[in-house]
């Protein structure tokens, strides 16, 4: 110890002038602990950018982690949306909204021609399916099985099918007489709303969040369509009886809507073409009755020339594809998909109305026509990749359903068939 002072003591003599004072060694003394003092906030200063690296990288591994959540959430919010079957339903549902379209210019067309018979001018069309899907229902099934299992067992079921099919087209188009296009249109929402109710009562269907958000979209759509209308008075017009027209309508879109459950309903337990055959076999006698009591007046007043035998062959044509692809979509995905789907119609009508009756079409009708669109991909998320192929009232597997075109059953035993 003694040495080390000796030694400090040395230094001091050596280093600091005698004539230095007490306060000038009590300064350097200072200076000395700044500058120690400097040195540690250097060193502490020098091992902050390891720090920052290692908040950065944290911060890297939760963005990665949040963006690895976000893909794993949209994957499984768009699951069905990526299959095919997704496609194959919204392009079928604007090929339906086509087709329904082109029946109403053709009864635009019929209308001109002085010849207005919504009874009978559907009466063609049961009995095309009639002659279409019986004869391949009895060969498939055979004279003693369609007769005891079809037409036996399970007619009534069909007649009811048929009765509400034929009075839904007929109330709907009876509507048109008396009330204007616009106020007819608003009240076709009530077929979609038919629809989500009593499938949510008799199927116990149970809609998703996003199901209802997709219907508000795609009506919220179908809104700008029938606002355009009336900024361009094409849906104006006399109304010869308002109340009675939208009456009318009102009930032909409740039966319409009820029509496509049951439908759906069939379609998911039975094959198309044997619900096709009864439905042509019993819509044709019920619409030959009631086109014989109603329709008599107009028939023998109606105009009759080739232009109108012209419009009767297309009408029939096209209302034939439509009933005839409506199953699918019922399979695939559901009577409330289709009938939102047919809310583009409006489109389509002007669309057509273009070239036939020289529209002119209105700036708000392509985006009202796209936000339809992404209502109808808003609606599907969330969804599995059944989609609502799968149906809750045919079990958890299916296992109560019919193996065909569409169906979930198909899906699951025959995942390589192409629909």
């Amino acid at each position: 110890m003694a040495n080390d002072c000796k030694a400090v003591a040395g230094i001091s003599t050596t280093a600091i002038p005698a004539q230095v004072d007490a306060d000038d060694i009590a300064a350097d003394d200072s200076n000395g602990k700044g500058a120690t003092t400097t040195t540690t906030t250097t060193t502490t200063e020098a091992a902050d950018p390891t720090s920052s690296t290692t908040s950065s990288a944290g911060a890297a591994a939760s963005s990665a982690e949040k963006k690895t959540k976000f893909k794993t959430w949209l994957h499984a919010r768009t699951e069905f949306i990526r299959t095919r079957y997704f496609w194959y339903a919204l392009v079928l549902g604007q090929v339906l909204a086509l087709c329904i379209t082109s029946t109403n210019t053709f009864s635009s067309l019929l209308s001109e021609q002085g010849t207005s018979i919504p009874a009978f001018q559907t009466l063609f069309n049961y009995f095309l399916m009639l002659l279409v899907y019986t004869p391949y229902t009895i060969y498939r099934l055979g004279w003693r099985d369609w007769a005891r299992r079809v037409v036996a067992r399970d007619g009534w079921k069909y007649i009811i099918l048929s009765f509400l099919d034929v009075e839904g087209n007929y109330f709907t188009v009876l509507g048109y007489r008396y009330a204007t296009i616009l106020s007819l249109q608003l009240i076709n929402f009530c077929a979609i709303l038919s629809v989500v109710v009593l499938s949510t009562l008799l199927l116990r269907v149970r809609y998703h969040l996003t199901q209802y958000a997709g219907i508000v979209i795609c009506i919220g759509g179908m809104g700008l369509l029938l606002a355009s209308d009336h900024i361009t008075g094409s849906s104006s017009g006399a109304a010869s009886n308002q109340l009675k027209g939208d009456l009318f309508a009102l009930l032909g879109a409740l039966i319409y809507g009820a029509t496509n459950v049951y439908e759906e309903w069939f379609v998911s337990k039975q094959p198309v073409y044997v619900v096709l055959s009864q439905l042509g076999l019993w819509g044709f006698l019920i619409n030959g009755v009631q086109a014989a009591i109603f329709d008599r007046a107009s028939f023998a007043a109606a105009t009759w020339n080739a232009a109108v035998a012209g419009y009767l062959t297309g009408y029939t044509l096209i209302l034939f594809l439509f009933y005839s692809l409506a199953p699918l979509v019922f399979r695939i995905a559901s009577a409330a998909f289709m009938n939102i789907s047919l809310l583009t119609g409006n489109f389509w009508g002007v669309v057509i109305g273009i070239q036939v009756f020289h529209y002119s079409i209105h700036w708000m009708y392509p985006i009202a026509f796209v936000l339809i669109l992404f209502g109808l991909f808003v609606y599907f998320l969330s969804e599995s990749v059944f989609g609502e192929a799968k149906k809750p009232w045919l079990g958890e597997r299916q296992e109560d359903g019919v193996d065909g075109v569409g169906t979930a059953k198909r899906m699951v035993e025959h995942p390589e068939a192409l629909v």
